[in-house]
């Protein structure tokens, strides 16, 4: 009725030459994001989280049910300035600790967040470049083979001790300084022999040439060297994993890059088909889609 009577009156006004201001419909704002959901804390019957951009109301006790897969959380809405895009992690990576947290859910504690953030300065590029989604889609694409390369970044050394002796490449220049069987797989990507380690440790100014250990005494050492093999080694592809990801090749070519002489054109399709299902559900969990060639 209020409405009513004010409009009348505006037209009133103008038949006068006055001016009526009627109140006018505020674009809904998104309320603030409140604290965001952590995977370790308990949370009772009324208690708030937000995740992926929304907050969410716990109607019970709840622990590791993550917003959005449990019926004990309610859907508040979006959040955080009106998008569905999560604010940025204090880290600046485009995934956030709570989201490594669900995907690694049974980790070494060797292989932590921070360890992971402190080396991407390594490759300033990795995850940055292209549109959000093209980032967030080469970081699923980058830990997806992680996890398939350490078992869900369990492993830190290669577990076939067997192998060991055998990643020395002794007619090299610089041959085995740190000993016959020193060269073993360690880390995020595993990398083995001498001259992967002294390759990446010439990028990355360490000696680990002298001392491949250290890739598994220090975290961001292990991740930094995953970044070097996924940013600046084709392996038995055509092109770098990040080239992969963020050209529009697809999470198939990052296969061929890391593995592909033993497993891509129908050499091992339960591997590949490991890596693939792993990207499908981190690109879920980073709310992007996975893109198109999959496989290779």
């Amino acid at each position: 009725m209020l409405r009513r009577l004010l409009t009348v009156l505006a037209a009133i006004c103008t038949v006068v030459g006055l001016a009526v201001l009627l109140p006018t419909a505020q674009a809904g704002a998104a309320p603030a994001c409140v604290a965001a959901w952590n995977s370790s804390s308990v949370y009772t019957g009324g208690m708030t989280a937000s995740y992926n951009g929304r907050n969410w109301y716990a109607k019970w006790w709840t622990q590791n049910e993550r917003p959005g897969s449990a019926d004990v959380w309610r859907d508040e809405g979006a959040c955080g300035g009106g998008g569905t895009t999560p604010p940025p992690t204090p880290s600046g990576f485009v995934v956030s600790e709570a989201q490594f947290n669900q995907m690694f859910p049974s980790r070494n504690p060797f292989y932590t967040y921070a360890g992971l953030t402190a080396a991407l300065s390594a490759y300033p590029g990795f995850a940055t470049t292209g549109s959000d989604t093209v980032k967030k889609q080469e970081a699923a694409a980058f830990l997806a083979n992680v996890h398939h390369e350490t078992g869900g970044l369990v492993h830190v050394v290669e577990q076939n001790t067997a192998n060991y002796p055998h990643y020395c490449d002794a007619t090299q220049p610089y041959g085995c300084p740190a000993g016959q069987a020193a060269y073993y797989g360690r880390g995020p990507i595993q990398l083995s022999w001498n001259f992967n380690y002294k390759a990446a440790g010439d990028a990355l100014g360490i000696n680990l040439l002298n001392d491949p250990y250290r890739v598994e005494r220090e975290p961001a050492v292990a991740w930094k060297t995953g970044l070097w093999y996924w940013n600046t080694q084709n392996g038995p592809g055509t092109m770098t994993a990040h080239n992969a990801m963020v050209n529009g090749a697809g999470f198939g070519e990052t296969i061929r890059s890391i593995n592909g002489a033993l497993e891509c054109n129908g050499g091992n399709p339960a591997q590949v088909q490991s890596r693939v299902t792993k990207y499908q559900q981190f690109t879920q969990i980073l709310g992007v889609p996975t893109g198109s060639n999959l496989y290779c």
